[in-house]
């Protein structure tokens, strides 16, 4: 009996232990969906012009450049940019040799590697913060309920109010898996939204480089 009591407290224990360390769990999953949210917006704001206009008044100059074969000054202008649409309208002038459905491949794939994958990174990383907070936060309160329900199996005098605070900490892991995902379920679908329009306004763009070429052969 008394080797089963103490196999018992033990269980119980390192149910407790690990219910505990959730919170630092829950916190650190909070943190990187955090990171990973404000990254995302930092690289869509760095990679897209300000507005519409703007690039649309850049797009004129570029073809109007084009059409006056003055390459080596569109080189000159987007060298220095760190935008996206800049960086490949380069990319397409430096491969300006090949045929057109070459040239589009090229500016494609390096399209979707350089610029699109690392917004897919951290738009998956979200997701995944999304996704494991309410889990954490379910292995937590469940920990927390064994080592408050063991503790009552020892048969020992427990105070109903001390079972209720253990049992009221361990719901604590679940609104924290909750707190997580609900606002990042928001923010990711405005990062979504402005990485959709940043991709058609960088398409759109390209276009118009690409049929320059296009029309040339």
């Amino acid at each position: 009996m008394t080797n089963i009591l103490l196999a018992q407290m033990t269980i119980n224990d390192l149910a407790k232990m690990l219910g505990d360390t959730c919170y630092g769990f829950l916190a650190l999953n909070f943190l990187w969906g955090l990171y990973n949210v404000i990254m995302g917006f930092r690289r869509v704001k760095e990679l897209n012009f300000a507005d519409h206009d703007e690039q649309a008044e850049y797009m004129d100059d570029i073809v109007q450049k084009l059409e006056g074969g003055r390459f080596a000054e569109i080189e000159e202008l987007t060298g220095d940019d760190p935008r996206a649409l800049p960086q490949l309208i380069e990319l397409a002038i430096v491969n300006r040799q090949l045929n057109y459905d070459q040239l589009r491949q090229v500016v494609m794939e390096i399209l979707q590697r350089d610029v699109m994958g690392d917004l897919d990174y951290r738009t998956n990383w979200i997701a995944t913060t999304i996704k494991c907070g309410p889990l954490l936060g379910l292995f937590g309160t469940v920990l927390g309920m064994m080592a408050s329900f063991g503790r009552i199996g020892t048969g020992e005098q427990v105070k109903a109010e001390t079972i209720a605070a253990d049992i009221s900490i361990a719901l604590i892991c679940t609104a924290m898996g909750l707190g997580t995902a609900i606002p990042f379920n928001f923010l990711l679908a405005s990062l979504t939204t402005k990485i959709r329009n940043f991709q058609d306004a960088l398409g759109a763009g390209l276009m118009r480089v690409l049929d320059y070429f296009k029309d040339r052969q």
